[in-house]
């Protein structure tokens, strides 16, 4: 029983330090959001998958920089309307 308390104080503590691991009222739209916007952080952090990015779309490294920074404001679209209690 010890166990499955620990476990769980753990869990606790990683949802309230880090954002993107969900907790239980989480819905679908959060829990892309979050998806979407680690992916294109780590596209921006790598500056080899970037160039490749640019060198695909024929654009500038720049340009590329530019345009996956706007989507990083909503990646998913705005949120569902939500039906109230």
């Amino acid at each position: 029983m010890g166990d499955r308390y620990n476990i769980h104080s753990q869990l606790e503590h990683l949802q309230s330090k880090y954002i993107g691991t969900g907790h239980a009222d989480t819905n679908k739209w959060e829990w892309m959001t979050n998806q979407h916007r680690d992916s294109y952080a780590s596209y921006l952090g790598h500056h080899d998958t970037l160039n490749y990015f640019a060198l695909a779309e024929n654009e500038a490294r720049a340009r590329v920089r530019f345009n996956i920074m706007e989507r990083m404001l909503q990646p998913c679209g705005p949120p569902a309307k939500r039906a109230e209690d």
